[in-house]
């Protein structure tokens, strides 16, 4: 594998020094990044900004609460192979055909290296996670029906995403190189949001960002606006010709922002007493 690989993030993607560190030690040193942070900080947007700027084709296994590490390595089709038994059309003693590789399979049997997105690992049980240990180490496994062993041509670039969900259990973190990516700042939002309307009325821009980050300030709110909402509300306030004086006056299509009606509520008891966004 190459060790030389340098990300410096991507057209679409603005990258913290931290976090682009991070990618490089994890490829450097041939280890898993395990990527942690609220939702809508660009956990999964990450891998697709690695793989675009290396060039590389990029394999997502995305993870559900039934996922089983199994399913990602490969799956064997016992019931259509009993049924061409029966009903013949295909030669059941060539059981390979029965054979299909999972995400991780088909990141270790690729020709060239490519990046591997494992996506909301907490999603799926806990011991999910430990059942993995051996692959993620060592880049192969047995398949009994056919007695064949798959390993890794080149080890894949592995990038794992938590919500936090649930705790990794320890022998799973000690594989792997963690990066928690934390909230923006005003300062990265500003680039972030520039990536996405590269012309924006500055003061539509200034009112939007003070609006958004007083109301995530709020105690009261069961889930906080993100990035990507952020990035919808600005685009509907351009498309509204919202001025950037009314935003802080009436927070329009607030349900860009808020997703549950116990923080709309929220928001109209802060408009009520002047907190959040309507103060000042």
């Amino acid at each position: 594998m190459q060790t030389n690989l340098t990300f410096e993030g991507s057209q679409d993607y603005v990258a913290g020094a931290d976090l682009m560190s991070a990618v490089n030690i994890s490829m450097a040193l041939q280890k898993p990044l395990l990527i942690k942070g609220e939702p809508g900080t660009g956990k999964t947007k990450l891998a697709e900004s690695i793989a675009a700027a290396l060039g590389k084709q990029l394999i997502i296994w995305s993870i559900k609460s039934t996922t089983k590490a199994q399913d990602g390595l490969y799956f064997y089709d016992v019931v259509q192979r009993l049924y061409d038994s029966q009903f013949g059309g295909s030669d059941v003693k060539d059981v390979e055909q029965y054979v299909k590789l999972g995400k991780l399979g088909e990141a270790f049997s690729a020709e060239e290296q490519v990046v591997l997105l494992i996506d909301e690992i907490d999603k799926a049980d806990l011991e999910f996670p430990n059942d993995l240990l051996w692959e993620l180490d060592k880049m192969e496994f047995y398949i009994p029906q056919t007695k064949q062993t798959v390993k890794a041509k080149t080890r894949p670039i592995i990038i794992i995403t938590s919500n936090a969900e649930k705790e990794l259990p320890d022998a799973f973190l000690r594989r792997c190189i963690f990066h928690y990516i934390s909230f923006p700042d005003k300062d990265l939002m500003r680039k972030i949001i520039k990536v996405h309307y590269p012309v924006l009325e500055m003061d539509l821009l200034e009112s939007a960002m003070n609006a958004f980050y007083a109301l995530r300030e709020q105690r009261g709110l069961q889930k906080k606006p993100s990035t990507s909402e952020l990035i919808d509300w600005i685009r509907a306030l351009q498309i509204g010709g919202i001025s950037a004086e009314e935003i802080c006056k009436t927070m329009p299509f607030a349900g860009v922002l808020l997703k549950k009606s116990e923080d709309m509520a929220e928001l109209e008891k802060m408009k009520q007493t002047g907190r959040g966004p309507f103060a000042g």
